[in-house]
């Protein structure tokens, strides 16, 4: 019973939970706030009534922004279309058709009319609407619904909802990467519980999130970033539970090379911010005898004249006040530094255990997708794979893939390395009206993926000829003449 409970809230929303909002084909990632307002496709509202509710459960916007659960569909209370024509030729898209007025249709909402209603009175007081097609008449309903019916749906998140959510909104942050193009990288990676999986990404944090997700939170994930920092924004919205976040860590590209060659100390602390430490606490101090130098000569002008001594009795309260001010200062600035030093030392312990499961050089899976040139960093992470282990290179361009086969046929150490592109296209499956969707995706991309092997060492020429068996003497037999 216990079990089933618990099988029951992972499907319920819960305040703080991370939720995908969905109208349509637009996505909008989001946290459950109570009294929060959200702004989603130019509608306001809240969420506060969608505690407790099951995920995929579609609510209708009430007047004041609230959510309500959208009752099931009764058959007998459908769009009445009144009959159908023939053909559409005798139609004409003058614009004098509909007999409401822009004012008659915001009446009607003011009036507390819902969608369905609004789309019936549209048809009831449009003249054409009865002698087009059937099919004329499905589109026709299906785009009046779309702009007045106020429906959204409240998805759970999961690595393909993101995908095209970001796919639809904001491409270019994640280097154009389709979800099928993501589903073939998980899949060629091996991506599977307990394994350790080194993962470079410019993506906002959508294939790190993907590879989290796979994992289910067993094994052990590095990740390798440029810059100063990890970007992680797309693995916030999947709303991981926090052991999900003890299998995660991280590592600086820049420090790679120390590593390989093995002169990485991370006992050591950050010499350039004790620098600027050492800077800022210089400059606090210069700053300080200036202060007091300033204060020693108003006090000696202060004694020699007592005339000015008795005029600014009142104004030496409010100079009394400085001190406080300084000393409040150099608090706040004693406890930004022991923040840094703690948040610095944090950093060294992370930078250490990443570092220790990287010396091991027996990675289980590689996943690179970058708007960077991937060569060099393929180059370098394959070091750190085991033998018969995966990896796949994703790029928006073939060109700089070439690069990495060409360099990987010359370098050996690879097998069954292939450079795929994907093509993904949707279709309308409606009765007697079956067809590709006219709009759709030029390209997700290119993959190149393969399977690392052990390297056979090369032997020394001398070596080998010593190895070598001595050539036989061939017999002469003499023949009489």
């Amino acid at each position: 019973m216990g079990d089933t409970v618990d099988d029951d809230s992972l499907y319920t929303i819960k305040e703080g939970d991370y939720v995908v909002l969905k109208r349509g084909d637009v996505f909008k990632a989001v946290q459950i706030q109570t009294k929060k307002k959200v702004v989603f496709e130019k509608q306001w509202f809240f969420l506060d009534n969608a505690v407790g509710q099951l995920y995929s459960t579609t609510f209708e916007l009430a007047s004041g922004g609230i959510l309500q659960p959208r009752k099931p569909k009764d058959p007998e209370c459908s769009t009445d279309t009144k009959g159908a024509g023939t053909d559409n030729r005798n139609i004409q898209d003058d614009g004098k058709s509909q007999k409401l007025t822009r004012d008659d249709i915001e009446t009607l909402k003011e009036q507390g009319l819902k969608g369905q209603e609004i789309i019936q009175q549209l048809i009831d007081n449009s003249s054409t609407f009865k002698d087009k097609t059937e099919y004329a008449q499905d589109k026709y309903i299906k785009k009046k619904k779309k702009k007045y019916e106020n429906i959204v749906t409240i998805l759970k998140p999961s690595c393909r909802i993101l995908a095209m959510m970001y796919h639809g909104r904001e491409p270019g942050k994640i280097c154009h990467l389709r979800y099928d193009t993501l589903a073939q990288m998980l899949t060629l990676a091996n991506i599977h519980a307990n394994s350790k999986v080194l993962v470079f990404e410019t993506c906002a944090g959508l294939v790190l999130g993907s590879v989290m997700e796979r994992m289910g939170g067993f094994g052990s994930v590095i990740q390798m970033y440029p810059g100063g920092g990890p970007v992680r924004a797309g693995v916030e919205s999947f709303g991981f539970p926090a052991h999900f976040h003890d299998m995660l860590h991280e590592f600086p590209i820049c420090h790679l090379n120390a590593l390989i060659a093995g002169t990485l100390d991370t006992t050591a602390k950050d010499l350039s911010a004790d620098l600027k430490e050492s800077d800022m606490a210089a400059e606090v101090k210069t700053e300080a005898e200036v202060k007091t130098e300033a204060e020693v000569k108003t006090e000696a002008e202060q004694k020699g004249s007592p005339e000015e001594q008795s005029m600014e009795t009142n104004s030496g309260a409010h100079e009394s006040l400085v001190p406080k001010k300084e000393e409040e200062e150099e608090k706040r600035r004693e406890a930004k530094a022991q923040e840094k030093k703690v948040k610095q030392e944090e950093k060294r312990k992370k930078l250490a255990a990443a570092a220790s499961l990287l010396e091991g050089r027996d990675a289980d899976g590689l996943v690179i997708a970058s708007r960077f040139n991937p060569c060099p960093v393929l180059m370098a992470l394959l070091k750190f794979l085991s033998p018969s282990r995966p990896f796949v290179v994703y790029s928006q361009y073939k060109e700089c893939l070439i690069e990495c086969y060409t360099k990987l046929k010359e370098q050996g150490g690879t097998v069954n390395l292939k450079l795929t592109d994907y093509w993904l296209r949707h279709y309308q499956v409606l009765p007697n009206r079956t067809h590709p969707v006219l709009l759709m995706s030029g390209g997700g991309g290119y993959l190149l993926s393969g399977t690392t092997v052990a390297a056979e060492r090369s032997k020394p020429a001398a070596s080998r000829r010593d190895e070598e068996p001595a050539a036989k003497r061939q017999k002469v037999t003499e023949t009489e003449g």
